[in-house]
């Protein structure tokens, strides 16, 4: 008796349970690809943003030194001795600016004032002056200038501090305030100096930086901050009765750092 062929089965016929496994994970396929890629993309979109805010910084810090550069240059023109700290962020005023013991205000006579004067004058014309961080500015064609985006210097800035300084000599006047009230004061009268007695376009009181806000601040930090921290002679305690003038750099907002960590999650 002659068997039957039998018909060849398809194991996909058979197993239909495969067949919904296999599709199923080909689809989980496609999705983890799909999510890899938008993963990806997520990082490179965040390296970029880390790397703009970087190079801004950059930018700022870099400008920051060229502004100190041109007052320390325009002032040793003429003469006048001024300090620049390591990291080129402030301005240490220390002889030309001679505080007597206990005092505020800033001395009457002739050459102090006269000296005063040509370090605000210098320091305005620094800040406003138009840099890039590629490019000097100045001379350049208005093509060039958008090019480099050139813009005054106070817009790379933040804030610019007058910080007063004392010695460390135990001060009991101004209503209790002791040294620093004192040192807050003198910080105060070189402002004061500035914005009434030099005849600037914008003053010193109009300027804002980037974001709107003032660009001057005063401070007072006493004994706290002593360039000479043993004050065996009068010439070493008259070096700490100083005024320093800091430079912050404008950095991104918290809202633009917030945005970059979200995006790094």
């Amino acid at each position: 008796m002659r068997a039957k062929a039998r018909r060849a089965v398809s194991v996909d016929e058979d197993n239909p349970y495969w067949m919904s496994f296999s599709d199923l994970m080909s689809g989980l396929l496609v999705i983890f690809i799909l999510a890899a890629l938008a993963l990806i993309l997520e990082l490179t979109q965040t390296r970029q943003q880390v790397d703009e805010a970087l190079k801004e910084l950059q930018t700022a810090e870099k400008v920051r030194r060229n502004i100190l550069d041109d007052i320390v240059d325009e002032l040793k023109r003429q003469d006048i001795h001024i300090e620049v700290n390591e990291n080129k962020s402030i301005l240490r005023i220390p002889d030309s600016l001679a505080f007597a013991s206990g005092r505020y205000e800033i001395p009457d006579d002739n050459k102090t004032q006269d000296t005063v004067n040509k370090i605000g004058l210098a320091i305005h014309r620094a800040i406003l002056k138009e840099r890039s961080g590629t490019l000097e500015c100045s001379g350049a064609s208005e093509e060039v200038r958008r090019e480099h985006n050139c813009k005054p210097g106070y817009e790379y800035l933040d804030t610019v501090f007058i910080e007063g300084h004392t010695d460390s000599v135990n001060f009991n006047g101004l209503l209790g305030t002791g040294n620093w009230g004192l040192s807050a004061f003198r910080a105060i009268s070189l402002w004061s100096h500035w914005s009434q007695e030099l005849a600037l376009t914008p003053s010193y009181q109009e300027m804002v930086n980037h974001d709107g806000l003032k660009l001057f601040s005063v401070s007072g930090y006493a004994d706290s901050r002593r360039v000479d921290e043993e004050e065996s002679t009068a010439q070493q305690r008259a070096r700490n009765r100083r005024i320093d003038i800091r430079f912050t750099i404008r950095r991104p907002s918290d809202l633009d750092l917030e945005n970059v960590l979200e995006l790094a999650r």
